[in-house]
């Protein structure tokens, strides 16, 4: 029993630190954390909303929601396939590239709990 409860205590340590990286990317660069997640999935790249909900392992019905708000932000647009116009595709705008960029090189404040994802990630 005290095993879950330490595991609930954890995640409620993780959220937390999620919250703080989430408000700092609100505050300089005007996106979630969902929405600087689908960017990053983005890149230079034509991608399905599947693409997308398969690189963020978000829920499709969550990744068209924050899709539609990326698009009124100007930040994504859409296309129609070439080979095949029942699909679209996806690809960010000049402004979705350049906010990109800029988060990519933003200096986050990371928190404690994290510091040991990043630096590993960094390493690789």
């Amino acid at each position: 029993m005290m095993e879950n409860i330490t595991c609930i205590c954890v995640m409620r340590e993780l959220f937390a630190a999620l919250s703080c990286l989430e408000k700092e990317l609100i505050d300089t660069h005007g996106v979630t954390l969902n929405e600087a997640m689908i960017l990053c999935a983005l890149g230079n790249e034509h991608v399905t909303a599947s693409d997308i909900a398969n690189r963020t392992g978000m829920l499709p019905s969550h990744t068209s929601k924050v899709i539609g708000a990326l698009e009124r932000e100007r930040l994504v647009e859409r296309q129609l396939g070439k080979q095949d116009k029942r699909k679209i595709y996806l690809s960010l705008t000049k402004e979705g590239k350049s906010r990109l960029e800029r988060i990519k090189v933003h200096k986050f404040d990371i928190p404690d709990l994290l510091e040991p994802l990043f630096k590993k990630h960094h390493r690789e």
